[in-house]
């Protein structure tokens, strides 16, 4: 049974476990209805509800304001697409992925005005007492699920592995269904529902947010790319100091690492790479950073008599010369590259290319770049079992060299990865976790920002410390 949240927070400390059998939400012959109004028809037999059985703490006698919604099949397999009943007349907001990171907002009133890949859909209130309506596709197990359009209106909600291995028949959560008279509050209560019932992430009220909130930040991307180098990160602190805008986070983005092309020797460091998605089919050489940043030498330690270089030498010189910069990040993928790891280099962990493999979902998508070059050249994927080795190497060298943080960018790509993995969840659960670890061990817990994340799967199973994403393309 999940944790009761009155165990880990007075802020998420309203509900408990009380197999509540009552709900504001019910399945009435083929019609979905919401305290008395219904909000979906012609619901197939084969749909399930199961009322929440999280209470208040303060009157058990409450009905739940939500429910989980599931299916049965006849058949076993790997992805189902299921009706749960038709929208007809009735506006909704949502959200959906455009892209296979990024998602954006989306309206309509009826099934058919649906996008595919949509995270999260709100149902309008009415003047006659219809209450707000959040429709919340969930993991269940080995699976995650989405919605979208059906044919004739249908509200269609899709489920998949992400692996021709795992299959199953039959569901019991894989949509949770939240009503409220504030949509504001609404979202709120049904993730701390969804919190209790999976118990796989942490609300932002049970987390401490990095200091960086409280501070001007300043990227290094868009001024240099990846031609990033020490100089022109000191000239453009400067140049913000100068203006009267002083940095208290530096963020040095992609560009420090030492990467190649399978072609290319070992020897070999290709970053600076400047033509748009030239660097994408990249895999990563070495934990520690390239040239650029490692043939740096301090001139305050010259002018002391010695000589100290590199990476620690370039942050500890730019700390002391500005001291509104309290906090330096870098970049690094979720799979240390946009390619991930080369395989057969010293002192990586070991590594296999695989192909991505698109979801019928993922390919409605737009058309990505980053998404095209990935599949041409295939990512070096560390075995998640050994996913601890990649982040221990990477953030172990940058903590030693005094980065207080990291961004960690294309987070959502194992689900492309995850045929001989378990599937999707399984895959990235194992990541996120080793994430998790290395990020408690050398960020204090909180140094670290997502990006390229916008996917439910990260939602429910990689926010235990994180904080802090980017929210827009």
């Amino acid at each position: 049974m999940a944790p009761s949240l009155t165990k880990v927070s007075s802020g998420v400390s309203g509900l408990v476990d009380g197999h509540n059998n009552q709900s504001l939400i019910s399945l009435e012959g083929s019609n979905f209805i919401a305290n008395g109004h219904v909000f979906l028809t012609d619901v197939p037999a084969n749909i399930t509800v199961t009322p929440s059985p999280y209470v208040s703490t303060t009157d058990k006698s409450i009905p739940s304001v939500g429910s989980f919604v599931g299916f049965d099949t006849v058949e076993s397999n790997s992805r189902h697409v299921v009706p749960i009943g038709k929208l007809k007349n009735i506006k909704f907001m949502s959200i959906f992925r455009f892209k296979v990171w990024w998602t954006t907002h989306w309206v309509g009133s009826n099934g058919s005005d649906l996008e595919n890949e949509t995270q999260m859909v709100i149902l309008d209130r009415s003047d006659s007492g219809r209450p707000y309506i959040l429709l919340l596709p969930l993991i269940e197990g080995p699976f995650r699920a989405s919605l979208q359009p059906g044919t004739d209106n249908n509200v269609d909600v899709c489920v998949e592995s992400g692996s021709t291995k795992v299959a199953a028949a039959s569901f019991r959560s894989v949509v949770y269904v939240h009503v409220g008279e504030d949509p504001f509050i609404l979202v709120k209560d049904a993730m701390k529902v969804i919190r209790t019932h999976l118990g796989t992430f942490k609300l932002l009220e049970e987390k401490t947010p990095p200091g960086i909130v409280d501070k001007f930040g300043w990227c290094t991307w868009d001024a240099f790319y990846l031609t990033v180098h020490p100089q022109g990160v000191w000239e453009g602190v400067k140049g913000l100091v100068d203006g009267g805008c002083p940095p208290g986070l530096v963020l040095i983005d992609d560009g420090w690492q030492s990467i190649s092309h399978d072609e290319d020797p070992i020897t070999k460091e290709g970053m600076n790479c400047a033509v748009a998605g030239e660097q994408m089919p990249c895999r990563l050489l070495k934990f520690q950073e390239n040239y650029k940043f490692r043939d740096y030498v301090s001139p305050r330690s010259l002018a002391n008599g010695s000589t100290n270089m590199g990476m620690g030498a370039f942050i500890k010189d730019l700390k002391e010369e500005f001291n509104t910069v309290d906090f330096v990040y870098v970049w690094h993928a979720l799979c240390g590259y946009w390619g991930g790891l080369r395989p057969n280099v010293p002192g990586l962990p070991e590594t296999k290319v695989i192909k991505p493999e698109l979801s019928p979902g993922l390919k409605k998508t737009m058309e990505d770049l980053a998404v095209d070059k990935i599949v041409n050249t295939g990512i070096g994927l560390v075995p998640p079992e050994m996913a601890d080795q990649l982040y221990e190497g990477i953030h172990s060298h940058l903590e030693n060299v005094g980065i207080d943080g990291v961004k960690v960018d294309v987070i959502h790509l194992l689900e492309m990865l995850c045929e001989n993995y378990g599937g999707r969840v399984d895959l990235a659960r194992a990541y996120y976790k080793a994430l998790t670890d290395s990020v408690k061990k050398h960020f204090k817990g909180n140094g670290v920002i997502a990006s390229m994340e916008h996917c439910n799967d990260f939602m429910f199973l990689g926010t235990e410390a994180i904080c802090l994403g980017r929210v827009g393309k």
